[in-house]
């Protein structure tokens, strides 16, 4: 088998886009050798660039675990400035605009992966961006999404988009950054349930373990094996 990248780098407007590769384990389901390719990619986004933010947080490598154990490959982007991501912090505009043009190329450069399952998620300021992502990409019909996680959704601090119905938000029940009550107060008019991780700080620290447990029955419940 040819050697799978680890890293790959795309081009947005403000120049490299550079991302880290997590592949699904080489484990046949079932003794379907076919379950050894990825049956789809999800694309993974970190929270905040000027506060330490960066592909390698806790919380999305949680989200990448469960993503690959699910059988996709996991894109985990550095946002503009960050690592040998070149650009400088845009607020959330530019990132989404980088993002979009990330799907774009992502689609070129693996056909048979991206005319499979793909799942957008993201954490704090990440979510944001991972929500202006989806709506961007829906109303112009350029993707649709299989499922789409949002992790301390930073309605507070970012402009936040409406979502699918069959998005999975996760919040935790003592968020010192991110108040609850706000998430509330988003999701209300859209009718969209919240999870509530009872005990659980803005970094889900001592609670990572619950965390990917929703995500994966999330993700069994949005990519059913066939």
């Amino acid at each position: 088998m040819q050697e799978r990248p680890t890293t790959l780098q795309f081009e947005g407007a403000a120049g490299i886009i550079d991302c880290a590769l997590d592949w699904p384990a080489a484990t046949p389901r079932n003794g379907d050798s076919t379950a050894l390719q990825p049956r789809g990619w999800a694309l993974l986004l970190h929270p905040h660039p000027l506060y330490g933010g960066a592909r390698g947080n806790k919380v999305v490598t949680t989200l990448s675990r469960a993503c690959t154990q699910a059988g996709l490959l996991a894109v985990r982007p550095d946002f503009r400035g960050v690592g040998k991501s070149e650009g400088e912090y845009d607020e959330g505009r530019g990132e989404t605009d980088d993002m979009l043009a990330l799907v774009t190329q992502f689609k070129q450069r693996f056909p048979d992966i991206a005319a499979q399952h793909f799942v957008l998620g993201g954490f704090s300021f990440g979510s944001a961006v991972a929500t202006q992502t989806c709506m961007r990409g829906m109303q112009s019909q350029a993707f649709k999404t299989n499922g789409l996680i949002l992790v301390g959704t930073a309605v507070s601090r970012f402009d936040v988009a409406e979502v699918p119905a069959d998005t999975l938000v996760v919040h935790g029940e003592q968020d010192e950054t991110v108040d609850l009550q706000g998430v509330f107060d988003w999701a209300r008019p859209q009718d969209l349930p919240v999870v509530v991780v009872p005990g659980a700080s803005h970094f889900f620290h001592g609670k990572l373990v619950a965390l990917k447990q929703l995500i994966d029955s999330y993700l069994r419940s949005q990519l059913p094996f066939r």
